[in-house]
């Protein structure tokens, strides 16, 4: 095979999956594991692809924050599973603080039977809850992000580091092992840093179409997290590196 077909077909792979090894593409490809290895040198040098611990992905660098109307469209059933995880976390009276999001929006819908404290920085979180008289729900304030609705700046910040929360819930556009959650703005990262701080139980809703990418700033490295909840379809190199960390991970279909 020609070897500007067979990186055709690593790349057409690598599209599919969050990780591959270099046994997945030989048998994708039909190559030799030499050939394989020198294609992804290539592609590595060309900053195409990225080296993770169990494999290789795809160079996933997202360097601004997508619209909330975009994510919505993405991993709705995953989404959907992951909030089901998260909300059998949360028991009556709990105070929690819910990260802005399509996942968060999502868990907010399946906790309104519960008496409950809320401190959001979402707009159409705050507003919904507001609904249920037996949910106190505050929101923190400040500028608002045009992109996520939900609200930025210092003004919140100080709020957030005034407050210990029971569970603290944060959402994010990628997360990686080696990288951590990451955001696009300092601003934004400098936020939810503050969200999670000092609550007792710090868990990461994350779907695994995000595992892999990256933004420049980091929010939080993933041991400084007591749980992540995510989909299955990781890939059993990813989970088993996962499984090895500090947080409790639970994978949901």
């Amino acid at each position: 095979m020609k070897g500007y077909n067979r990186l055709e077909m690593i790349m057409d792979f690598l599209k599919g999956h969050n990780l591959v090894t270099v046994d997945q593409l030989v048998a994708a490809t039909n190559a030799s594991p030499a050939t394989i290895r020198r294609d992804l040198i290539k592609l590595d040098q060309e900053g195409v692809i990225s080296r993770t611990h169990g494999g290789v992905t795809l160079n996933r660098f997202i360097p601004i924050q997508p619209t909330t109307l975009e994510k919505s469209q993405r991993s709705q059933r995953e989404k959907h599973a992951i909030a089901s995880a998260a909300a059998e976390l949360v028991r009556p009276g709990d105070s929690i603080v819910l990260d802005a999001g399509t996942t968060m929006i999502e868990l907010a819908r399946q906790i309104t039977h519960l008496p409950l404290r809320v401190i959001t920085n979402d707009l159409h979180i705050a507003l919904f809850l507001a609904e249920f008289k037996q949910i106190e729900v505050t929101i923190i304030g400040g500028r608002i992000d045009d992109s996520s609705q939900s609200c930025i700046g210092e003004h919140g910040r100080r709020l957030l580091q005034s407050v210990w929360p029971d569970l603290a819930f944060l959402s994010c556009n990628a997360w990686d092992l080696e990288k951590g959650v990451t955001s696009p703005t300092e601003e934004k990262a400098a936020l939810k840093r503050d969200l999670i701080a000092n609550a007792r139980r710090r868990v990461l809703l994350a779907d695994s179409s995000k595992y892999g990418a990256w933004s420049l700033y980091n929010i939080v490295h993933l041991d400084s997290l007591t749980d992540i909840i995510t989909d299955s379809h990781l890939s059993d190199e990813t989970r088993a590196i996962l499984e090895k960390a500090k947080p409790q991970l639970k994978m949901v279909s």
